[in-house]
Parts: C-alpha cells; structure tokens; sequence
C-alpha cells in the first residue's frame, strides 16, 4: 500500500484510554484518565510539563506499564509483545538519528528497520515532508525545524494507522508550522491517519488539532473541538470615564456588577454588558457620565487554558 493511500474510515475508535492510572510508589502521575480518539481525527493533548502527557503517551508506547486501567488501539489491547500492533503505530518524541549520516541515509535505515521493502518510501516521505533539498545533508547539520522533520518522515516511513507525536512542531518557525498542519490534514483528511499529538501550548494545537483534551496534574479535565473554542473564549466589557466614583454609582444604579482592575478601569463580565455595550453606552451618557474608554476584550489562548486549569497567568 503506498503511504498515502489509505482510505478514510473517521468515525471508528483509533485510541481508547479507560480508568488509566500511573504511579510511581506513592506519586501519583496518572489519576482515573479515559479518553477516546477517533479514526482520522488530529487530536491535541495539552497540559504543563509534569501533567502526565509523555507518561500517557509512554503507556500508550507499552513503554510504561499502567498501575490499573485499560489501553486500545485499532481495537487491540496493548502490551508490549503485540508486535503486529506496533507496524501500524508511528512515534515522535524528539528526533532521533544518526548525525554523521545523511537525511536519506538515515531515513534508508528506518525504512529497513519497520521492514519497508520499497525503497521508493524515503523519496515519498521526504518530498511529503520538504526534506528532499536537504537529502545529502548530514543530520547533525541540519536546522532544528528540519531535525523536526526528519524525526516525523521517520515515525511516517512505514505507512503508520496512528501517529504518536510528542511536542512535533517544536522549533518550527510560522512557516514550518502551516507546511506541518497541512500535511497532518492531508493524512487525517485523505487518508485516514489519525493522529495523537501533545504539547504544553494551546497556541501551537489550535494551528494544527481539531479536538484537544486538558491534562492538568494527572486528571483530563476538559475535551473541546477546536471549532466550538471561540465561543469558549471569556468575554470582557473594559471600561474608564473622568469620575470613577460616579461611573460605579450609574452602574451600581442599573444593576451592572463589575470589578476595578489592577490599573483602575472597570470590568465587567454579565453577558448584559459584553453581547450589548451600546446599551450600556447610552446609559452613561444619560446620567452625563459619558465613558473615555468602553471595549469587549476577549481573553487570548493562553489566558483560557490557565483559566481551565485554575492558574493565573503570572503567577504559580
């Protein structure tokens, strides 16, 4: 089968996770995680380093043996000896390689190693990937962005159902990062690759995943498609005017709870305010108080995430 000619079956369970927990003696790494991935779906686990993600991922690798729980991929149980399991599966942690060989050396290599008989995969994967002007360069010379894309046309090489990527798109400038997504949509939307990625930024998955999941301190604390995530984000109506105290008292007299930031505005959250600030507007310019400043700020994505996970941005 060529490498990118499987056909699209999304819908099917690719990844299942059921009561997974990781301890290490008394550390408790993994508490109670179950999350179920899609055929054909890119899928982003997000969490702060230390969550548990690269300890799931390690699982899910039968590197690590989960403490109790069950593990699925392709509807087959996993455990280390399923050696069947493992030509379906690709994996990225950080890209490994041999640095005094060239990118089409090292990519030769791989090709043997997951028992590839078609020596045309490497010129396949590497123009997949833009590593074809790059193809006698030696690995250790090569950018990081391109080390980033030697290790993914390595965990590609042998046509994988699923592709495990840890962290995939780090180092890649703007560029490297659309030519990354591109390619994940083509495998995921053309040929039915589903695909499991982590990172620590929601910035980085919004660009690339359509579902992600929340992984705080061992626990998956929310799942949301990337497409129902603008309306997730927290809306603020900010506001200042020449006398504050009278600015409080008009919308103390409306029935308008707000806040005074740190650097002395007024915020309000009520959707009254945010979805109708001419509303709000005109009210003030009633009771001659008319405001100097009135916007809707919508919290960045960096903002929402520490929002889920309870943290304020600043602060530990």
């Amino acid at each position: 089968m060529s490498i990118f000619s499987r056909q699209n079956s999304q819908g099917s369970a690719a990844i299942q996770i059921q009561g997974l927990h990781k301890n290490f003696g008394e550390y408790k790494v993994l508490n109670n995680l179950s999350l179920e991935v899609k055929q054909g779906e890119i899928f982003g686990f997000l969490g702060l380093n230390g969550a548990g993600k690269t300890t799931t991922i390690k699982t899910l690798l039968a590197l690590l043996k989960p403490t109790s729980g069950q593990l699925y991929m392709l509807g087959e149980k996993i455990h280390a000896g399923n050696y069947k399991l493992w030509d379906k599966v690709g994996y990225l942690e950080e890209a490994a390689f041999y640095p005094d060989l060239t990118v089409s050396e090292n990519l030769d290599i791989a090709r043997r190693m997951q028992g590839v008989s078609d020596g045309e995969s490497v010129k396949r994967v590497m123009g997949k990937l833009g590593l074809e002007p790059h193809k006698k360069k030696k690995a250790k010379h090569l950018s990081l962005g391109n080390k980033q894309r030697l290790g993914l046309a390595k965990a590609m090489i042998h046509n994988p159902e699923i592709l495990i990527l840890d962290e995939p798109i780090n180092g890649l400038d703007p560029a490297g990062v659309a030519e990354i997504r591109n390619m994940l949509d083509d495998l995921a939307g053309n040929s039915g690759v589903t695909v499991f990625l982590s990172s620590h930024l929601l910035e980085e998955l919004s660009k690339v995943a359509t579902r992600i999941g929340i992984i705080h301190k061992g626990h998956l604390i929310q799942e949301i498609e990337m497409g129902k995530l603008e309306k997730s984000l927290q809306k603020n109506l900010v506001l200042a005017g020449r006398n504050k105290m009278a600015l409080k008292g008009v919308l103390k007299e409306q029935g308008y709870e707000f806040e005074e930031t740190k650097d002395g505005q007024l915020k309000l959250t009520a959707s009254q305010a945010v979805e109708n600030p001419e509303r709000l507007a005109e009210l003030l310019v009633q009771a001659n108080q008319p405001p100097t400043m009135l916007r809707v700020i919508t919290e960045d994505l960096e903002g929402y995430f520490l929002r889920t996970i309870g943290m304020v941005r600043g602060t530990n």
